[in-house]
């Protein structure tokens, strides 16, 4: 099959990771793949090398990026429509909002024979802008849902949230495919690898918490500030170590600096670094705050790591992370805090926790098992247009 993915750019996060871990895949299984991406922002990281350097055809669409940009938008949606066009794909399967709106608007111009595949990471339906916005925006996404061929989840819970919330309204259409990525480097960690360690300037004996993602209001990364603050004196060997950059850097980094000169020195900021495998060696246990999530990248590669993961417990968490089996899910603070220390202070229990969520994730989120999933959509979507025509 000839596939066209679109994503809005190919930064440090899932769906640009996923596309690094399938593509390469179904192209082995001989289809022809175009990936069409923008440009990250500033601090984001992009994987538009990496795609490259796989022999994969991937190309930079002027103008698409994050955020409604008027003459950009136009610019992208031109930009699309050609390249779709002079492609001819069989499936144009688009990724989040922005690439979603645009890419199924050009898809419908300019390569109309074509089947509409589209991915939900999560949402920002409810509960991130304003009610009149996200009334808006889920408006629009149940417009652009009624032509598409099939709407992908990442999660049941993102699944089920699609159906409440009125965006999709046959869910015959819906098809929950969780994420998969590469985890053979993951699944290789046996030690430390130092690198990190030596960039924070952490002691062997130091206890290393990771906040691995973009630092965004959704993440909610302070509340990883909070969470340190009720262990600190408890555990004085914890420290924590946010990996990722984003618009709340500034903001953290000022809470950081109101923090007692002891305190602060136990809170690293190293920005977006793209070598995952060497950071989660360095990790002692990676946590997760945020307010809404599909179901996280971060958890999948932890868990490969074979490293214990504590989480708030929303979206999909729960999917990657069974609580207190693989790992431990939380709905305050508190209860966090509660979780790290039980690690802390138990750390068999924590390391059979983390054996079990590396044999969980190797079954369900490799890069073949996605490409297996992509495929079958694929196929079903390109045969039921065909029977149609």
């Amino acid at each position: 099959m000839r596939i066209a993915r679109i994503l809005t750019r190919l930064n440090l996060g899932g769906p640009a990771r996923q596309a690094l871990a399938a593509d390469p895949e179904l192209v082995r299984r001989g289809h022809e793949v175009l990936t069409l991406v923008g440009t990250p922002e500033p601090g984001e990281g992009d994987l538009f090398p990496e795609l490259e350097a796989r022999g994969l055809r991937v190309e930079r669409v002027p103008g698409l990026g994050r955020g409604i940009t008027g003459v950009g938008d136009l610019r992208a949606l031109a930009a699309l429509g050609s390249r779709l066009a002079a492609f001819d794909p069989q499936v144009v399967h688009t990724h989040a909002s922005k690439a979603g709106a645009l890419g199924r608007r050009a898809a419908r111009r300019s390569a109309p024979r074509a089947a509409r595949v589209h991915t939900f990471h999560g949402h920002v339906l409810e509960g991130y802008f304003p009610e009149p916005v996200s009334r808006a925006l889920r408006t629009l996404e149940a417009r652009l849902a009624r032509h598409t061929d099939r709407i992908l989840a990442v999660s049941h819970a993102t699944a089920e949230d699609l159906v409440r919330l009125g965006v999709v309204a046959d869910p015959r259409r819906l098809v929950v495919v969780p994420p998969g990525i590469e985890l053979a480097p993951f699944l290789a960690i046996a030690g430390r690898h130092g690198a990190l360690r030596q960039l924070v300037g952490a002691r062997e004996d130091t206890l290393l918490i990771g906040v691995v993602g973009r630092l965004a209001e959704v993440k909610r990364p302070e509340l990883s500030i909070d969470v340190l603050t009720l262990l600190a004196a408890r555990h004085p060997r914890l420290e924590l170590v946010f990996v990722g950059d984003g618009a709340l850097r500034g903001a953290l980094e000022r809470r950081i600096r109101a923090l007692e000169p002891g305190l602060q020195a136990r809170v690293h900021l190293v920005g977006a670094l793209a070598d995952m495998p060497a950071v989660l060696a360095d990790l002692d246990l990676v946590l997760l705050t945020s307010r809404s999530e599909g179901a996280p990248i971060a958890l999948i590669e932890a868990a490969a790591a074979g490293k214990f993961a504590v989480a708030m417990n929303v979206g999909g968490t729960s999917e990657i992370v069974a609580h207190e089996r693989t790992g431990w899910l939380g709905d305050t603070v508190d209860e966090l805090a509660y979780g790290i220390d039980r690690f802390l202070t138990e750390p068999a229990l924590a390391a059979g926790l983390a054996v079990r969520a590396r044999l969980r994730v190797a079954q369900r989120h490799s890069a073949e098992a996605l490409a297996t999933r992509l495929e079958q959509v694929y196929a079903c979507v390109v045969e039921e247009r065909s029977c149609a025509s």
